[in-house]
Formats: structure tokens, sequence, C-alpha cells
């Protein structure tokens, strides 16, 4: 755990014992990326608004019972993710759908304003057609493995899925991307996936990206 997550963990401690501002800094302190995160499955931005609004309103109501999570992050984005689904199911004219996540889009996208050269523009708008042809759940566990670099522990968490089911989800989304990215070569890629990680919001995610497409299919994951 790293040292921002070590103090969000001290902050999450005092905000149940009724501290505001630890619970003020919690909110600020994860707000943007919530907020992103949410913007992912739905570009009702009121909507996002109001889920991260409802979440942090029913933390502070439900502090004292609260547990003591190992990652806020996680928790957090683990609860964002729910409350979202909710919400846009009951906004969704097929609101008797299953209690399951496949219907529910994700979009992977640049969100960051880069200056690119002719190269790394042609790459960028390259992987933006391939992803979107992917489904919704191997979009997100993309992003949430080399965007955001977690844990396939972590991953299984916040999707609500096993270990063993992280994996063969990241493998069947790495074999369709390499099927579809022929024609970029990896150190293009790898270029251009390190000036997005340079960005504000990208953690270092894009070599193990590159590395697992490089990789035979067999050990991509």
């Amino acid at each position: 755990m790293d040292s921002k997550q070590e103090h969000h963990v001290r902050l999450w401690h005092a905000f149940k014992t009724g501290d505001w501002d630890a619970y003020t800094s919690l909110y600020h302190a994860y707000f943007r990326l919530l907020n992103n995160y949410g913007y992912k499955f739905t570009r009702d931005v009121n909507l996002i608004e109001d889920a991260i609004h409802d979440l942090f309103v029913n933390l502070w109501a439900n502090r004292e019972n609260l547990g003591n999570p190992l990652s806020v992050r996680n928790y957090l984005y683990k609860s964002i993710r729910n409350m979202l689904f909710r919400k846009i199911r009951n906004q969704s004219r097929f609101a008797d759908l299953a209690e399951t996540d496949e219907h529910v889009p994700f979009e992977v996208s640049f969100d960051h304003q880069l200056i690119l050269n002719e190269e790394q523009k042609k790459i960028q708008d390259t992987l933006q057609s391939v992803l979107k042809q992917l489904p919704p759940r191997q979009r997100e566990i993309i992003y949430l493995r080399f965007y955001d670099a977690l844990s396939y522990e972590e991953i299984a968490d916040i999707m609500g899925i096993n270990v063993s089911s992280t994996y063969k989800l990241l493998y069947k989304a790495l074999e369709n991307l390499q099927q579809s990215l022929g024609a970029i070569s990896i150190v293009a890629l790898d270029m251009f996936l390190h000036v997005l990680s340079a960005t504000p919001g990208g953690n270092g995610g894009h070599a193990a990206f590159v590395h697992s497409l490089g990789a035979p299919a067999a050990h991509a994951v």
C-alpha cells in the first residue's frame, strides 16, 4: 500500500469516529476519480454527481457500522459502481433486466488534452475504435488493470467476480485486442501509452499493457 492509500485509510478511520474534516477530505480526494470512473458507464453528469452525493451521504449516515477496507479507493469504486448500476437500471426502459452488469455500457476514452504527433494520434484513434468493439466488461477490466493499475484481486472485488474469472476476462479482452491491433507495432503503442500515462490520472499501467499485448496469447495473463 502506498503512502497516499495509507493516509486515506487513516482518514477513513477518523471519519468513522465522526471527524467531519476527515470525511470532507475523503470526499475531495475521491470526487474526481469517482466522477471519471462513473463517466465510463454513462454520459449523464447529473446522474453521476447524484450517485456520488448519495454515496457520501450514506457513508456519513452509516459511518458507525462501516468496516475497515484495506483500500478506500477500491471500496468507493465498488460502491459507486453498484449505485450507478441501480440508477441506470431504474432509468432504463429495460428496468426488468436481471441483476447483471452485462448490459451496462462502459467506454474507455482518452479524457486528457494531449499534444500528440501524427503517429500518436493515429494510434489513439485506432485504440479508441478497437476498444469500442469490445464488450463493456472487457473494456472495464482493461481500464482497471492498465489505467488504474489495480491488482487482479482488487478488480475482482470491484467487479463482483472471483479472481479466476478476472484472469479469464482479461485474457479474453487481450486476445481480442491482439487480433485487432495487428497493424500497430508494439514499440509505437508503447510510445503512445507512455505519453498517456504521464498525464494527470495516468497510473503507469502502460508498460504492463504493452507487455501483455506483446506476449503470446497463452501467457497474456
